[in-house]
């Protein structure tokens, strides 16, 4: 891979235009694709980076069409869950035969899924930023903004990994490898699913979340559930480190409102069925209980069936 790949965002929504419009300011060409009406406000007013240490209009192209990803030495694959096998089979065609494939995207079995929908070997990646669309091209940035990169399934992508983590490093991302990617996987699914569907029901931040004693009680419970699941799975995580990461989170991100709680604010389908909606499923399979998951999965899917416009029923 060259010293400076060129990088292409799939799914520019606030993961995405963070982060590519990170890269960007720190010289990597960067073409986004989105949804015609993001690309047109981006190319008339370039995309604006509120960031907690920078705000400014940052370099990047947009595109409406999957073919610009072409040219990419890497992918940024940031779709919503809902959308991922359409997209990654109609992405397919488009990518390099050298290009890599990194899923940012939140749940635990997308690079599965990727495979399955069209044979590419995505790298698995967590993400751990507060960002949203304050506009069609802005992006506000309150917290965080790091990744963990996994050496997946296909051998030899360690070099090309150090290169890109090198990449978002001098970007001002903070990047790392990890050799256990499953369990930084199910710690970021644990905490989604501590977060996000409170944060969406409650209208509520993740400090005023963290700091409610009745709501501390749901949040361990619903932890301690997925940290069973995630054990029957095979992963090692463990309960108290997690209950432990799920108050810091609170305190590292409090300005924060989870992407559910943005998607339903916004009329957009969630993400549940691949958070809480999992670890019911997964751990109806393992014979695992998990009554506080399954609530709030529910609880989040009768809030979506009643504020979801139809535009977005069926997500293009």
């Amino acid at each position: 891979m060259r010293e400076q790949p060129r990088v292409a965002v799939m799914g520019a929504g606030a993961v995405g235009c963070y982060f590519g419009g990170m890269l960007a300011r720190g010289g990597t060409p960067v073409t986004l694709i989105a949804r015609p009406a993001r690309v047109e406000a981006i190319q008339r007013e370039g995309l604006y980076l509120d960031a907690v240490h920078f705000q400014g209009r940052v370099p990047v192209t947009a595109s409406a069409e999957l073919s610009a990803a072409a040219t990419a030495d890497i992918v940024l694959f940031c779709v919503k869950t809902v959308d991922t096998e359409r997209v990654a089979k109609a992405l397919q065609p488009h990518l390099a035969a050298d290009a890599l494939l990194i899923s940012l995207q939140n749940g635990v079995d997308n690079v599965e899924r990727i495979r399955a929908a069209s044979g590419i070997e995505a790298i698995p990646a967590v993400v751990y930023v507060a960002a949203e669309m304050t506009g069609e091209a802005r992006v506000k940035h309150s917290g965080r903004g790091d990744l963990i990169l996994g050496e997946g399934q296909k051998p030899g992508r360690l070099p090309d990994l150090q290169t890109v983590a090198g990449v978002f490093e001098r970007a001002g991302v903070p990047c790392r490898i990890s050799g256990q990617i499953a369990v930084e996987q199910w710690t970021k699914m644990v905490l989604n699913c501590a977060y996000n569907a409170i944060s969406a029901l409650a209208r509520a931040n993740y400090g005023a979340i963290a700091h409610n004693t009745l709501v501390h009680e749901v949040m361990v419970q619903a932890i301690s559930e997925a940290v069973a699941v995630a054990r029957a799975s095979g992963v090692p995580v463990k309960d108290v480190d997690m209950q432990a990461a799920g108050s810091k989170l609170g305190e590292a991100m409090a300005k924060a409102t989870s992407s559910t709680a943005q998607d339903v604010g916004r009329g957009k389908p969630t993400e549940i069925d691949s958070l809480n909606g999992y670890i019911a499923r997964r751990g109806r399979e393992l014979g695992v209980p998990t009554p506080v998951n399954q609530t709030l999965h529910a609880l989040v899917r009768l809030l979506e069936e009643a504020t979801v416009s139809d535009g977005h029923r069926h997500p293009g």
